[in-house]
């Protein structure tokens, strides 16, 4: 089967590669239908993590064409999403939705590892299906389905964690396809003002048809604007879907007494500096989490079925697999007003 690669720091090739195998009675392989590039690719793209020789991706959908003996909850024939994050599948937790706060093994993101090839391929073996697989619901298009396996959770997770209560000032740093999200995931908690914070005109001339109030953070501190947008008080919540050490440092200046920080950029800077004392004094709330992406399901497929969330213009491009160095190129550079790409794997 043909799958992307990474080759280096910003090399990435469509090669053959071995199809996949069934990884045990509770595994299944998925014909991949559409597959997606996360802003957490590029790390591994920009050399930021060991990268070279990995299948990419962790968002993906597609049909079920083999299935273990043990699996329940999807046959064969099954269009299917996946959960781009997964760990053991065996424990309470996995099985209540919830891979993060496992009891064994490790959590990660498909894509990531060796031992977990990504979902940018014609075909991904994924174990444990009942935990981490889900058939589509009726009525959802393919790009939704797509932003169910990653980002629209993670900016839900981001929204939730921020204990954002109705007439609430909200501010989302980093507009990026998480940060999109996060927009439209704070709005339904009810929050009085949304603020979004980016240096991309672009992005934020879209955040404000979302609703949101612009901060544009190129020369001036988006802290110190928020501070004198709401006289000296801050925000009750803040999230930060960037993950950038300076970006989190700003995000928790930003917040009233009593608030909460919200971070679901990936940082994995064991050593970053955090302002404890401020923290200390204005008692602050600081919840950071990778998402625990089929918890999430139950909640958000509804809302997508029923048109409260609106989210599928996050695609601004739609290329075959075979265009995957263009492609990640435009969603690095954002160039050509790149937002986010769907690829065709049977391109």
């Amino acid at each position: 089967m043909r799958a992307v690669i990474c080759q280096g720091p910003r090399q990435v090739s469509v090669e053959t590669v071995p199809d996949p195998k069934l990884p045990s009675p509770h595994g299944v392989i998925v014909q991949l239908e559409a597959t997606a590039i996360c802003g957490s690719d590029l790390h591994l793209y920009h050399g930021d993590f060991p990268s070279i020789g990995q299948q990419l991706g962790h968002e993906g959908i597609g049909t079920v064409v083999e299935a273990g003996a043990a699996v329940t909850g999807v046959a064969v024939g099954d269009r299917v999403m996946l959960s781009a994050v997964v760990a053991c599948g065996t424990c309470w937790s996995c099985r209540a939705g919830d891979p993060v706060c496992r009891t064994t093994s490790v959590v990660t993101a498909v894509g990531t590892m060796p031992e977990f090839p990504g979902a940018q391929a014609e075909f991904i073996a994924v174990d444990h299906a009942d935990a981490f697989v889900r058939r589509i619901d009726e009525g959802l298009t393919v790009e939704q389905a797509v932003l169910l396996t990653d980002i629209l959770p993670t900016g839900f997770l981001g929204a939730q964690m921020a204990n954002i209560s109705p007439g609430d000032s909200v501010v989302v740093y980093g507009l990026g396809p998480v940060g999109t999200m996060a927009v439209h995931a704070a709005k339904l908690f009810g929050p009085s003002v949304i603020y979004a914070v980016d240096v991309d005109p672009t992005r934020l001339s879209e955040a404000e048809q979302l609703g949101a109030i612009a901060i544009d953070a190129r020369e001036v501190p988006a802290s110190q604007q928020l501070m004198e947008l709401t006289k000296g008080r801050g925000v009750n919540a803040s999230i930060e879907a960037i993950g950038h050490d300076a970006t989190i440092m700003d995000a928790t200046l930003s917040v009233a007494a009593g608030g909460t920080v919200s971070v679901v950029g990936v940082n994995l800077n064991m050593a970053m500096p955090f302002p404890m004392g401020l923290a200390f004094f204005k008692r602050l709330t600081l919840r950071s989490a990778i998402a625990a992406i089929p918890g999430t399901w139950g909640t958000l497929v509804p809302l997508l079925q029923s048109g409260a969330i609106v989210p599928d213009s996050i695609f601004t491009h739609h290329l075959a697999m075979s265009e995957a160095p263009h492609a990640y190129e435009l969603f690095d550079t954002h160039a050509d007003g790149c937002r986010k790409v769907l690829l065709d794997p049977t391109r």
